[in-house]
């Protein structure tokens, strides 16, 4: 492919978040938040089931040099997959939506995953589509909204800009002092959100057949609203063998 030769000797800054363009629409556009990533010091770069699939060459000359962060994108077919290794998830959204979950300012969100990195655990933000944004699966997955605080009358960011907002935090926010901010977990380890994901998928499928979700109109609302009180925060993996325990033996108890 023409547009790959050259490029600036950009590495990842350890420990840095992940950010993630949720089915992107255009080659120009990603190769735009490439180049904004370099800008900001962010590396890791993942698509979710980009429209006209990947790689694409036009990505690379509008990426400015941003070629190795393009170089190492990877693709994956859902969100859900996108964020499994991941300990916490962030989701830019400009508007809420009537979703229970804490909205952080850009500036809150990057010390936030400042003193996430810096307990060695990986974070990652969500960024959704050109023209609709992230629909409401897609914010299932994340713990935290981040909503910037700019002109009311008019909110008008494109995908490059969105992410330049927030590797311009991320970079400043690594320079100050970390926040003195701790989870103590003793023996276990917060899960991972594929660990959580795994944890979901067998209470949905018991809530299945226990008949409460039997209502196919409200199903899908109220497996949301489950996700989003297990997404809420932390869940250390002992917590999920526990609530895998409590699953378990409801199971047993329903069929004595």
């Amino acid at each position: 492919m023409t547009g790959r030769d050259g490029g600036a000797e950009l590495a990842p800054i350890e420990p840095s978040p992940v950010v993630i363009l949720v089915r992107p629409q255009m080659a120009e556009n990603i190769g735009a938040v490439a180049r904004a990533m370099g800008n900001g010091g962010l590396f890791h770069l993942r698509l979710v089931a980009p429209r006209d699939g990947w790689p694409l060459e036009r990505a690379w000359i509008t990426g400015s040099g941003a070629h190795r962060i393009l170089d190492n994108a990877e693709v994956f077919p859902t969100v859900a997959a996108s964020v499994a290794d991941l300990h916490r998830v962030f989701a830019t959204c400009p508007r809420p939506r009537h979703i229970i979950k804490p909205v952080l300012t850009a500036r809150g969100g990057a010390a936030e995953i400042v003193a996430i990195g810096a307990r060695g655990l990986r974070s990652g933000v969500l960024f959704g589509p050109e023209r609709t944004g992230l629909d409401n699966d897609d914010i299932a997955c994340a713990d935290s909204l981040i909503r910037y605080d700019l002109n009311p009358g008019f909110m008008s960011l494109n995908l490059a800009q969105a992410v330049m907002v927030f590797g311009y935090e991320w970079w400043l926010a690594r320079q100050d002092e970390l926040p003195m901010r701790a989870l103590q977990t003793n023996e276990t380890a917060p899960a991972t959100k594929g660990e959580l994901d795994n944890f979901m998928d067998h209470l949905i499928r018991e809530c299945d057949a226990s008949g409460f979700l039997k209502n196919e109109q409200k199903r899908p609302g109220m497996v949301r609203n489950l996700r989003h009180f297990f997404t809420r925060g932390e869940v250390t993996r002992q917590e999920l063998n526990t609530l895998h325990g409590i699953v378990s033996e409801l199971v047993r108890g329903r069929k004595k």
